[in-house]
C-alpha cells in the first residue's frame, strides 16, 4: 500500500497561546490531512525539552513535555497566540497556569500512577530537579543514591508533576483516537540516546557507562559529516550493553511500548547507533577524536519482538554495510532524503526517486534538520539546481520536490509542511550544531482548501490515496 503524509511537530501548530499543543488545532490539522488525502502525520519526540528547547536532549525517555497540553481542552483560558514559539511565555506563563490546575483536573491520578510503572521515577526526579537543579550528581549524596525518597513522594510537587503527565496521556490518547477515526496514522520519534543528567541515568545508573560520580566516561556524537566538519559532540552517555542484555533489554522495551501507546509508528533516530555508535572520550574537545564501538544489533530487536511495520530506521549520515545489514534483517524501512540526490554528476545517487534499491523506504523531501525544499533550491550551487531542473522537468520549486517524492517507488512519502506550503529557510526548524534559535517555527494557520486540493490531486495521481473499505 502506497501512503503519503506530512511532517509537522506539535509545537509548530497554530494553537492559541505561545506554542502549538494537542488541542483544537491538532484536530483541525488531522481534518486537513484527511481532506488532503494524507494518511500519515509525523512529529518529533514529545519528551520534556532539554537545553535549547530541543526535543532530542530530554531529561526523560518516557515522560512528555507539559507545554503540549491544551489549556482549552482542560477548560482553562488560553493565552494569546504568538507568531513563533515564545519559549519565555511557555515557561513563565503557560506552564505555571497548567501546574496550578493539574492536580484538581487529573481526577484519576492515583489510578493512573498505579498502572504506570515509570511514573514514580519521573515524579521523584522532576521534584528533586526542581528543588536542587539539573545534574543529579550534584544533589545530596543520599538523593543521588535514591535514599530517603519517601518524603519526596509526600510533597505537593510530586503529585503536580505526575498530574501533568496523567493529563498528557489523556489528551494524547484522545488525539490518536481522533486521527484513527479519520484514517490518519501518527508517527512518533525515539532519539537513540538520553540525557546524561536526566531521570533515566539517575534511576538506572547500572545501564549506562558512568563513573563513580555518575558522569559519562565516554560521550555520544557523530564523526565529521555533511552538517559539521568537526563532527557533532552530543555529550550523551553510552549504554552498558552487557547490563542491558542481562536485563533482557527491558528498558528499551519499556521505551518503545511507551511511545507506541500514542502513535502507530515510530522513527528511530540515529538508527546506525544500534550497529555501531561514535564514542568520544570525556576529555576530548570535538567529536573528531572519537571512534566506532559496536552496538547491540539484532540482539536487542530480537529481544523486543517489535513489528517492523511500526518502525522507520533513520539511516542517514555515515552508513556502512553493517548498518544496512541490520536494517534489512529487522525489515524496517529506511529513509531517502531527496535533497541529497542531486550532488552527483553522473546522476546515479541512490536517493534519486527512480533508483531506490527497494520500495521499503520512506521518501522525504527533507527533514527537520535540513533546509526547507525552497531554501535548499535557492542556496544550492547552480550545477545542482540544473540537475534538479532537468530531472524534474521544471523551473525549480519546492513543489517539484514534493511531486518527485510522491511519484517515487517508495511505499511512503512524507514532506514537511513547510515544503507543501513552499516556504523558504525563514521556516527552517533546526540547524544541527547550533545550540540556540531552533525549534521556534509555527505555521500561521491550518492550510486551506487550495493546498488541500493540490495535495490531494498529487496523492491521487501517485496512487497514494487511502483505500475506501
Amino acid at each position: 500500500m502506497r501512503r503519503s503524509g506530512v511532517l509537522l511537530h506539535v509545537t509548530s501548530l497554530p494553537s492559541r497561546g505561545p506554542v502549538g499543543d494537542l488541542g483544537p488545532s491538532a484536530r483541525a490539522f488531522v481534518d486537513w490531512l484527511a481532506e488532503s488525502g494524507q494518511s500519515l502525520w509525523q512529529w518529533l519526540p514529545l519528551n520534556p525539552l532539554g537545553p535549547g528547547n530541543s526535543p532530542y536532549a530530554s531529561p526523560s525517555a518516557l515522560a512528555c513535555e507539559r507545554a503540549l497540553l491544551s489549556l482549552e481542552d482542560l477548560g482553562l483560558e488560553p493565552l494569546s497566540r504568538t507568531e513563533r514559539v515564545d519559549w519565555d511565555a511557555v515557561h513563565c506563563e503557560k506552564v505555571p497556569r497548567l501546574a496550578a490546575a493539574a492536580v484538581e483536573l487529573a481526577t484519576d491520578l492515583d489510578a493512573w500512577i498505579e498502572r504506570t510503572p515509570w511514573a514514580d521515577d519521573w515524579g521523584l526526579y522532576a521534584t528533586l530537579a526542581e528543588e536542587h537543579g539539573g545534574g543529579w550528581w550534584c544533589w545530596p549524596t543520599a538523593l543521588q543514591d535514591r535514599k530517603g525518597l519517601g518524603r519526596v513522594r509526600r510533597r505537593k510537587a510530586y503529585r503536580r508533576h505526575l498530574a501533568l503527565q496523567c493529563l498528557l496521556d489523556r489528551q494524547l490518547t484522545a488525539l490518536r483516537e481522533y486521527a484513527s477515526e479519520r484514517g490518519v496514522q501518527l508517527i512518533g520519534d525515539v532519539p537513540i540516546f538520553v540525557s546524561g543528567d536526566g531521570c533515566d541515568t539517575w534511576a538506572h545508573r547500572e545501564l549506562f557507562q558512568l563513573d563513580a560520580d555518575g558522569r559519562p566516561t565516554v560521550r555520544a556524537g557523530v564523526p565529521p559529516d555533511y552538517f559539521s566538519p568537526t563532527g557533532q559532540l552530543w555529550g550523551n552517555p553510552h549504554y552498558d550493553d552487557g547490563a542491558m542484555a542481562a536485563a533482557g533489554y527491558r528498558w528499551w522495551g519499556d521505551r518503545f511500548e511507551r511511545v507506541l501507546q500514542h502513535v502507530d509508528r515510530v522513527r528511530i533516530d540515529h538508527f546506525r547507533g544500534f550497529a555501531a555508535a561514535w564514542a568520544v572520550p570525556r576529555e576530548a574537545e570535538t567529536a573528531m577524536d572519537g571512534g566506532w564501538v559496536e552496538g547491540p544489533g539484532m540482539r536487542l530487536f530480537d529481544a523486543l519482538g517489535l513489528d517492523p511495520c511500526t518502525l522507520i530506521a533513520e539511516d542517514l549520515g555515515v552508513i556502512t554495510p553493517d548498518v544496512e545489514a541490520l536494517r534489512d534483517a529487522l525489515g524496517a524501512p529506511g529513509m531517502k532524503v531527496l535533497q541529497f540526490a542531486f550532488g552527483d554528476d553522473d546522476m546515479r545517487h541512490t536517493f534519486l526517486p527512480h533508483a531506490f534499491e527497494t520500495p521499503n523506504v520512506v521518501a522525504y523531501t527533507g527533514t527537520h534538520d535540513n533546509d526547507t525544499a525552497q531554501g535548499w533550491y535557492d542556496a544550492a550551487p547552480e550545477e545542482v539546481r540544473h540537475r534538479f531542473r532537468v530531472y524534474a522537468r521544471s523551473g525549480g520549486s519546492a513543489w517539484d520536490l514534493v511531486r518527485l517524492a510522491w511519484m517515487s517507488t517508495a511505499h511512503d512519502a512524507i514532506a514537511p509542511l513547510q515544503d507543501v506550503l513552499g516556504l523558504g529557510n525563514e521556516a527552517r526548524m533546526n540547524v544541527p550544531g547550533v545550540a540556540e534559535g531552533n525549534w521556534g517555527w509555527r505555521t500561521s494557520g491550518v492550510p486551506g482548501r487550495e493546498h488541500a486540493d493540490r495535495l490531494r490531486e498529487l496523492t491521487w495521481a501517485s496512487g497514494r490515496l487511502p483505500r475506501v473499505s
